[in-house]
This record gives structure tokens, C-alpha cells and sequence, in this order.
């Protein structure tokens, strides 16, 4: 696991003082707080990898912060894991549809707790690797804001011509059949004629041809489609 940067949130010395130990000595970068302010003006300067927070925290509680991080685009997508003496079934719902990752309850063993935040370090690096924007040919398609552009100009795609293009773009060069694209961008629990490819395929290269990047999306006979990267 890469060392990551941790912003543990405790108000009681003694446990902060343990889950810091415990996280360094995995060789990660430790940051702390005691109270949700002071740890909302060190997120206004950085960003860690990770948040690790307590529930009853003097002033704003635990909870209320996971709500105003999801709340903003920034920290929305920050990975939170609780770490409470609230061990109920209905508190530990509260915290996960606030927007909490992960909840663990006091007393934890450290051990459990550094396994538990490398798993959700590896959750949360899998899906940034998905959403990380992709730019080929200098066409940029970002995941996380459903944008595409080429050069200064934004192109304007549907939601189902945007996954086709961001499939694409993801396996250059690679032709996939049409069977393949419907697995892909529909999923394997639809079932839609293969045609329905085309029809999408079509609608893409009008959205791209302001751009003249229609080119790009080039028909292999008798196989299915590919994203051309390289110039002929």
C-alpha cells in the first residue's frame, strides 16, 4: 500500500495519539485535529488521502461534518471513515447515508483499524484510476465532470455517447465487436439488438464532427469499432 496522507479528527488525546501511532508506523503521513473547525480550515489548505474522524466531537459532531464535506464539490469525494463509541445499528446507518465509507466502533483493535483504512485507500484508488480524465490526440474527455473538449471548444454528447466515447478512448486502438460495446457501456443485464451500437456510434460522430474528431471513431469491417489515436 502507498503511504497516503491521513487527517485523523479525535478529540480524546490518548486515541488520537493511538491511531497516529499506529497509521505512521504503516508509513503514512499523519495529520490531526481535534475539533471539526480546526480540521475544516486544514482541508481549505489540503487535501489528505484519507479523513478519519470520531462522532462526538466538541462543537460541530462528526456527523454533521461528513454532511458538510459531501455537501461540497471539493471534499465530496473524499474518502471517511468513522471511528465511534456510537455502536448502535441505527447510528451506524445514520453515518453511512450521511456519506461516511467505512464505521468502526471503539474499542478497535489497531490492527483491525490499519487493515480496515488500507482497504478503503485501495477502494478509493481504484476509482480515482476510473474517473481520471482521458485525453488522446488532444481530445479530453473527463469522467468526473462529464465533459468533453477538444482544444478550447466543449462538445455536447448524450450520456450514452459519452460512456461509448470514454470505452473508446480508455482501450485505443483495440477494435471491439459490438457485442463487446453492449457489454461494456449497457451492461451484460441488457439485452438490446446489436444495431443499437450503430445507431449510438452514429449519433457520436455527429457530436464530434464540429470537431472533425468523427475521424477518430473508425468502423472496422466484418469486426466493430476502435478509436483511432494515432495520426495516418
Amino acid at each position: 500500500m502507498p503511504a497516503a496522507h491521513i487527517l485523523v479528527i479525535e478529540s480524546t488525546p490518548a486515541i488520537q495519539e493511538l491511531i497516529a501511532l499506529n497509521l505512521g508506523m504503516a508509513g503514512h503521513q499523519i495529520s490531526r485535529a481535534s475539533d471539526a473547525e480546526s480540521a475544516m480550515l486544514m482541508l481549505e489548505d489540503s487535501l489528505p488521502d484519507l479523513v478519519l474522524l470520531d462522532w462526538n466531537l466538541p462543537g460541530q459532531s462528526g456527523l454533521s461534518l461528513v454532511r458538510r464535506l459531501r455537501a461540497q464539490s471539493r471534499t465530496r469525494s473524499l474518502p471517511i471513515m468513522m471511528v465511534t463509541a456510537r455502536c448502535g445499528e441505527p447510528d451506524k446507518i445514520m453515518a453511512l447515508e450521511a456519506g461516511a465509507d467505512d464505521y468502526m466502533t471503539k474499542p478497535f483493535s489497531p490492527r483491525e483499524m490499519v487493515a480496515r483504512v488500507h482497504c478503503l485507500l485501495r477502494r478509493w484508488l481504484h476509482v480515482s484510476a476510473a474517473e481520471a480524465p482521458v485525453q488522446l490526440a488532444g481530445l479530453r474527455l473527463d469522467p468526473c465532470t462529464q465533459r468533453v473538449t477538444a482544444g478550447s471548444r466543449e462538445l455536447a454528447l448524450g450520456r450514452v455517447e459519452f460512456k461509448l466515447l470514454n470505452f473508446l478512448m480508455s482501450h485505443p486502438e483495440r477494435v471491439h465487436t459490438r457485442a463487446q460495446l453492449l457489454d461494456q457501456v449497457w451492461g451484460s443485464a441488457v439485452y438490446l439488438d446489436e444495431r443499437t451500437v450503430d445507431t449510438h456510434v452514429g449519433r457520436l460522430r455527429s457530436a464530434l464532427q464540429p470537431s472533425g474528431y468523427q475521424q477518430r471513431i473508425e468502423t472496422v469491417r466484418g469486426s466493430g469499432y476502435r478509436f483511432v489515436a494515432a495520426q495516418a
